[in-house]
């Protein structure tokens, strides 16, 4: 039986067209900032590190907010991650980031307009069939309408992919503050300005990538129902017109 949406989590169609174009080389998927006649086109879509999950169970949230610093800094419980509702194989998964270019003049200068626009999880090579958000454990989909979103929240402008089960010590380098700011953390810094945190002890690794404020976690879903890619956007795809 072939997979159908549910209509509360399914992407809207200007979300659905960007999640497959921004994974298209070629693609023309915006246009530049304050330069609406330049067109902003994917460039590149690069692999940057594969991420281990051992327990099946998957972390997409910020690896830390301030408020969480704040408490992991005087010793309190901070609070629990955000992991899907759905589980994926156990096992090592590639991370990808869509490369994009624009270029524009802000106050004279010239910009390259290169960004990372977003962030997949490859869970296998399954072609996708259609996007939902991915609900949080805990997260009911009666409360959505068609056209709610549910999500998570950046305040660095920075998420994560990792095993839920390892958390505590993947995510640890990213919640040491002195004095309410960050000290250096030691990770494996890949391209697209992404970090690497790896658990030789569980065999789990956590992987971190740019993204506006947060979002929408988004299933890629085969003709079978199962999940096939893990995409979080930089801001365009969650942005209703």
């Amino acid at each position: 039986m072939e997979w159908v949406a549910d209509a509360r989590l399914a992407a809207w169609p200007e979300a659905a067209w960007y999640l497959e174009a921004v994974f298209t080389p070629g693609s023309q998927v915006g246009t530049a900032y304050d330069a609406p006649t330049t067109p902003v086109v994917v460039t590149r879509v690069e692999e940057v590190t594969s991420l281990r999950v051992p327990s099946g169970r998957l972390v997409v949230d910020a690896p830390w907010d301030d408020d969480d610093a704040s408490r992991y800094e005087r010793g309190q419980p901070t609070r629990p991650p955000r992991e899907l509702a759905v589980r994926i194989p156990a096992g090592v998964h590639r991370v990808e980031v869509a490369w994009t270019a624009g270029p524009y003049e802000f106050m004279g200068e010239q910009f390259d307009g290169v960004e990372v626009a977003a962030t997949r999880l490859r869970i296998s090579d399954e072609p996708v069939v259609g996007w939902e958000m991915g609900l949080g454990v805990g997260e009911d989909v009666a409360r959505l309408e068609p056209g709610d979103a549910t999500g998570f929240g950046a305040d660095a402008n920075v998420g994560c992919f990792a095993d839920a089960a390892a958390w505590t010590a993947l995510s640890a380098p990213f919640r040491t503050f002195v004095g309410g700011s960050p000290v250096p953390r030691d990770t494996e810094c890949l391209p697209g300005w992404c970090e690497k945190v790896r658990d030789e002890s569980q065999q789990a690794d956590l992987v971190t990538f740019a993204v506006e404020l947060g979002g929408i976690v988004w299933l890629g879903r085969s003709r079978t129902g199962d999940v096939a890619a893990i995409v979080v956007t930089s801001g365009l795809a969650d942005a209703k017109a």
